[in-house]
């Protein structure tokens, strides 16, 4: 419930309800234990022109903190020495901003480069073949393509049988269309594969087909693929992706939404490590 609804129903005042409740926060959330974590996930979220961007790290336990990059990440890297936790594996995104942080302090950690992040910038690079292919069509074909964007980017399994048809249609009047596509379902299946070799030999293979198409997009996929190669490939030996972290997002943005924003934002941290716990209950 909100601090509005609780303080109705107790006949407390708002600022009663509160500090009871930040009070309760604090004694429970303060200071997150780390000793016994092995395996993170670090990622940004951005709430707003005010808000911004805030720091998320998360295991059984989230660490929030204002801002993003390696400033953000310092107080964290403390009490991880202070607590001699034993981080095996960190799952990120491909941006330098958080992973050369933990590079530095964490230099024993896999670095595991997340599976949907590297979807997403697949999308982003299908979103733009596809727009380049709108501005170069002419007549019927140009209307077929320019409604496609949804049907592109979803997962088939999602589609529904009225709209396969229409994705089919759109592909095969599109050889470059269909050619990125076909690269875009077939990634999928990377972190599929049962053993690193394995995950390498798919990984190598996947970028020559890429490159033989000739297709701008596939060619600056398929390098970044490469470059982070590493990274990617420790997901064999450390099977983890922040997909978690992604639903936590989600939690986030439901909470500022519900409670209209938060002038206190040490309060609002707080609210954020407790949402493992929190549960919606109807009373009264």
């Amino acid at each position: 419930m909100t601090l509005s609804d609780v303080a109705k129903l107790t006949c407390l005042s708002w600022a009663t309800v509160k500090t009871i409740t930040k009070t309760h926060l604090v004694k429970d959330y303060g200071k997150p234990a780390l000793r016994d974590v092995r395996y993170l996930g670090i990622d940004e979220i951005h709430l707003g022109p005010k808000k911004r961007f805030y720091t998320i790290v998360i295991d059984l336990h989230l660490w929030v903190k204002p801002g993003r990059g390696k400033a953000a990440l310092r107080g964290f890297w403390r009490r991880v020495r202070v607590a001699q936790a034993q981080i095996k594996a960190v799952a990120i995104d491909m941006s330098g901003a958080y992973w050369s942080a933990v590079l530095e302090h964490l230099p024993e950690a896999a670095l595991v480069f997340d599976k949907f992040h590297i979807l997403k910038l697949m999308n982003e690079r299908l979103d733009d073949l596809r727009r380049e292919m709108v501005r170069e069509a002419e007549g019927p074909l140009k209307l077929k393509i320019k409604g496609t964007r949804f049907l592109l980017l979803r997962n088939p399994k999602n589609l529904t049988t009225a709209q396969i048809p229409k994705l089919e249609q759109a592909l095969h009047l599109n050889e470059p269309l269909l050619l990125a596509w076909y690269l875009k379902e077939e990634l999928r299946e990377l972190w599929n594969q049962a053993s690193r070799p394995q995950m390498t030999a798919f990984l190598e293979d996947w970028c020559a087909k890429a490159g033989q198409t000739g297709i701008g997009q596939m060619l600056k996929m398929a390098k970044t693929l490469r470059t982070h190669a590493a990274g990617i490939l420790a997901y064999a030996d450390h099977p983890i992706t922040s997909a978690r972290l992604e639903g936590i997002n989600n939690k986030i943005k439901t909470l500022t939404k519900r409670s209209y924003g938060f002038h206190d934002e040490n309060f609002f941290i707080l609210k954020l490590l407790s949402l493992h716990h929190s549960k919606y209950r109807l009373l009264g």
